[in-house]
């Protein structure tokens, strides 16, 4: 078994902090809370992680050589995206690049947070050499 700490040596699992939107709950304005503009919209970060996938990888052969860079760039990409939508939440990306040998990937995960305020997606895409999965977490701040 991993522990965390090994886990985060791992040149492809480096932890990029990102500026979190400053704006607290308690600072929504009313026609903001109303318009659902603070909720986790689970649609609309699978659209975000789609398009930085196919934007870093597009028809790309699998590279072990290029995988760490590729894993950087759908993480930044997704980040930047996400912190546009001014949202209020604290944002955790995790990106998978696996080659495709007929060997089967199997991930999981287990939350303890509140289910009203934060989030989870996982984002699959199967290319011809590989597949990538992306997840995001979403924590309200």
């Amino acid at each position: 078994w991993l522990k965390f700490a090994d886990w985060l040596e791992w040149p492809c699992c480096r932890a990029r902090p990102i500026q979190a939107s400053p704006r607290r709950s308690s600072q929504l304005t009313p026609a903001m809370e109303d318009e659902g503009d603070n909720e986790f919209v689970s649609e609309q970060v699978n659209e975000i992680v789609k398009n930085a996938i196919t934007k870093t990888l597009g028809a790309s052969q699998y590279s072990k050589d290029r995988v760490n860079a590729w894993s950087n760039q759908i993480i930044d990409d997704t980040l930047k995206e996400l912190t546009k939508l001014d949202k209020p939440f604290k944002y955790v990306v995790t990106s998978i690049i696996m080659q495709k040998s007929g060997t089967p990937l199997h991930t999981g995960l287990a939350l303890w947070w509140d289910t009203k305020t934060d989030g989870v997606t996982c984002v699959q895409v199967g290319l011809d050499t590989m597949d990538c999965i992306t997840t995001v977490f979403a924590a309200a701040i």
